[in-house]
Formats: structure tokens, sequence, C-alpha cells
């Protein structure tokens, strides 16, 4: 029921992402993406549903056809199978609840 932040570890992704899995339970899973200005999520798609909380920074967001710059406070929804990524133009945190679990994100 509860996960505390001290027992999650980071894990270094490549292109100035840092990715540590807050909880992963049920159906559900919460992951913190740390991002280096410039840093990149690459364009990619997955059978998952996704939501996207910007906890802080700026970033340029594509989802599907649409592009569009977010910034803190700002949230971001993604259907299962659409294309989807972002640069980040200003340093910051991506925090993403998906449904189902990431299981590829477990392994």
């Amino acid at each position: 029921m509860f996960t505390f932040y001290q027992d999650t570890l980071p894990e270094a992704m490549g292109n100035g992402v840092t990715r540590r899995i807050l909880v992963h339970e049920g159906q559900m899973m919460a992951v913190e993406n740390t991002f280096e200005q410039g840093g990149i999520g690459a364009m990619h798609s997955h059978p998952h549903e996704q939501v996207t909380y910007v906890q802080s920074g700026r970033f340029r967001f594509t989802i599907g056809d649409e592009v569009h710059e977010v910034k803190a406070g700002d949230t971001l929804h993604k259907n299962p199978n659409v294309m989807h990524g972002c640069v980040c133009l200003e340093a910051g945190v991506l925090i993403d609840v998906f449904t189902p679990q990431r299981e590829d994100f477990l392994k």
C-alpha cells in the first residue's frame, strides 16, 4: 500500500533521462522521469493508457499529430498505441501513470 521514495532506485535511461518507478501494484504504475535540459523522450507507442503530469520544467511534446509546449502544472493524456515523445526545453520532472502496468519497465 505504501512505497517510500528512499526505497526506490533511479535508473539512467540515456538521452539525459533518469527513470524511477514509484509504485507498481494492481493494474496501475507511477513513474518519475527526471530530464536534463535537452533530454529526449524518443518517439514511441505502447498498448498502455498514460497520463503525464509536468511536475517541473518545460517540454515540447508530440502526441500523434499535435505538438505543444507544456510546463509545470500541465497534464497530458496518451491513448494506447499513439506515437508520442518529447524534448526537454528546461530541466524538469514528469510523473507518468500507466494502466495496465508497464511490465517491460520491471524486467
